[in-house]
């Protein structure tokens, strides 16, 4: 009996049947991040908890969700918010208990909502028994578990690697003299996969999960496990499918389980090979064209670009075609480490109901599994912060001492950090206008936005066209239309510097998506577009693209052609 099976989600076809032509359930799903520390505190100590989650699965439930990504609850220091892993089979007890954990994995298959756990597999933390007896004993068998060497790389080396977070990737451990790998923090050193006792204890690991009944994996930055540190390859290795492949069949194979890696190498290229069902991999990935190409070229995320809407609508379509009929895409705006939707790509004010919208629109009508960050919908925007003592990133604060010690002007490292920082993603979730936002009955762990009185679930939910209730109808045109899910995708007016316009078609079904996505009015142009008037499927207004028409700002619909 395979796992989804088991829990009764939904009745779909196996792996096989995929590969053959039918469908998986996350093709007609759509998934909710949870980022546990900011959902909801059950407790009143100002973290979020798993108990805070189950009081608001009905919550999630009439918002129509598939599944839920939730993001780390394991045993953690917490260097990293709990990418930092000290046991994979433990609850951080700031979260709750393993009892709490499988009373979420039952309270949630009863609403028909999968739980899809975070995997942290390239590195551990550094109070992991593994990582503790293999820095305490250089003939330790978990010695071999981690990347080591005597010497540190010499400059200008292939091996010369700078760490994501800053600095050298190499780190000396004083307790055993020699130097490990990071490819993050110091105090999360990378795993050695080309190690098969690694391997198969990630395996075990992973199938201990699966037993429980959870609905699958999202793979934390799962590119990077095939790294060759001395050849300087850290990305897309050569042995990354292999140590993939060997992973589904030793975990996956039977199960009917959804799992989507974090690739930030991924390309329109390479994409098909993780995701094409006859190469049993993974079931999609998260990609980062439509996010990186805005960064700056040399202080990236932290001087992001203005958005240019051909240029990202020409990568949209991109990857649309890349993968239609080959692998299968995640469509998304925001998570965990990226800023709010609304604030990166909408309008923060006036607009700012109506731009969260026509993003959720034109992302939740293409082909792909969508994915809602939590807060998205209902329009959170970025925190606000003004001063760097109000941020908890781990990034964040090491970026701004780095950039100020190389001489970029500190009002500038804030103005990147209010764009772009992971906290503008994490602070708490705002239910109602009580104190706190209705997160906690005590002081949060990262200041609450301070627009939350009068932006909130509470309030959103009250308003009958508010943001929720607009995601709740675009899940459900997916889960009745096919052609949503496995349309051929056709961009239209593709140089318009405001009007995002594609067709989906499938069979003799056909799907016309326009949205505009600016703060001014914009005019059906006379060509480019099929003439249509019909009834916008999401509100029932009458719509036109008879040339002249003129759309307000973040104005959104759709309408069968």
């Amino acid at each position: 009996m395979t796992v989804m099976a088991a829990t009764g989600l939904y009745p779909t076809a196996s792996l096989a049947g995929i590969a053959a032509g039918g469908e998986a359930w996350w093709q007609s799903a759509v998934g909710y991040q949870i980022y546990p520390a900011s959902f909801a505190d059950s407790n009143g100590d100002g973290i979020g908890d798993i108990p805070g989650i189950i009081g608001k699965l009905d919550y999630l439930a009439e918002l129509g969700i598939g599944f839920i990504w939730l993001s780390p609850v394991y045993a953690s220091p917490m260097v990293d918010n709990g990418y930092d892993i000290s046991d994979y089979r433990a609850i951080n007890p700031i979260f709750g208990t393993m009892a709490d954990m499988d009373r979420l994995i039952t309270q949630a298959r009863a609403r028909n909502i999968g739980i899809v756990m975070d995997l942290v597999v390239n590195h551990t933390s550094d109070q992991h028994p593994w990582f503790r007896a293999a820095r305490a004993d250089r003939q330790s068998p978990y010695r071999d578990y981690y990347i080591w060497r005597e010497q540190p790389p010499a400059k200008g080396s292939p091996a010369d690697i700078e760490a994501s977070f800053g600095g050298s990737a190499w780190r000396r451990d004083p307790q055993s003299g020699d130097y490990y790998f990071h490819l993050f923090a110091p105090q999360q050193p990378d795993l050695n996969w080309t190690n098969p006792v690694l391997r198969a204890e990630v395996h075990a690991m992973m199938n201990w999960w699966l037993d429980k009944g959870i609905s699958g994996f999202r793979m934390d930055v799962i590119d990077l496990i095939g790294k060759q540190p001395e050849a300087g390859i850290v990305a897309d290795g050569p042995e990354l499918h292999h140590y993939l492949r060997e992973m589904h069949e030793a975990t996956l194979a039977e199960r009917d389980a959804v799992t989507v890696g974090e690739a930030w190498s991924a390309t329109p290229a390479n994409a098909p090979l993780y995701s094409a069902p006859e190469r049993r991999e993974l079931s999609m990935v998260f990609q980062f064209d439509h996010i990186t190409q805005f960064w700056d070229e040399k202080l990236g995320k932290w001087k992001p670009k203005s958005i240019d809407w051909p240029k990202l609508k020409a990568t949209f379509a991109t990857w649309q075609a890349a993968l239609h009929g080959k692998g299968w895409n995640s469509l998304f705006w925001g998570n965990h480490d990226l800023p709010r939707a609304v604030s990166r790509y909408g309008d923060e004010g006036e607009y700012r109901v109506a731009s969260a919208k026509a993003l959720a629109t034109a992302l939740h009508l293409m082909e792909g599994t969508p994915y809602i960050y939590q807060g998205e919908e209902i329009g959170m925007t970025n925190a606000g912060f003004t001063r760097i003592d109000q941020y908890r990133d781990v990034e964040t604060l090491d970026f701004h001492r780095i950039q100020l010690a190389d001489g970029v002007a500190e009002a500038d490292f804030l103005a990147g950090a209010r764009a772009n920082s992971r906290d503008n993603a994490r602070t708490p979730m705002q239910w109602s206008a009580a104190p706190a936002a209705g997160f906690t009955s005590g002081t949060p762990w990262i200041a609450v936005n301070a627009n939350f009185p009068h932006l909130n679930v509470e309030q959103d939910r009250a308003d009958p066209t508010g943001v929720f209730q607009h995601y709740q109808s675009l899940i459900a045109l997916r889960r009745e239309h096919a052609v949503i899910r496995h349309g051929q995708f056709r961009a239209l007016l593709p140089d318009h510097p405001a009007l995002f316009a594609y067709e989906r078609k499938l069979g003799s079904e056909c799907l016309l998506v326009v949205v505009n996505m600016s703060r001014q009015d914009a005019v059906i142009p006379s060509a480019g577009l099929p003439t249509v008037q019909g009834r916008d499927l999401l509100t029932g207004r009458a719509v036109s693209t008879k040339a002249g028409t003129t759309l307000e700002p973040y104005a959104a619909f759709a309408v069968w052609c």
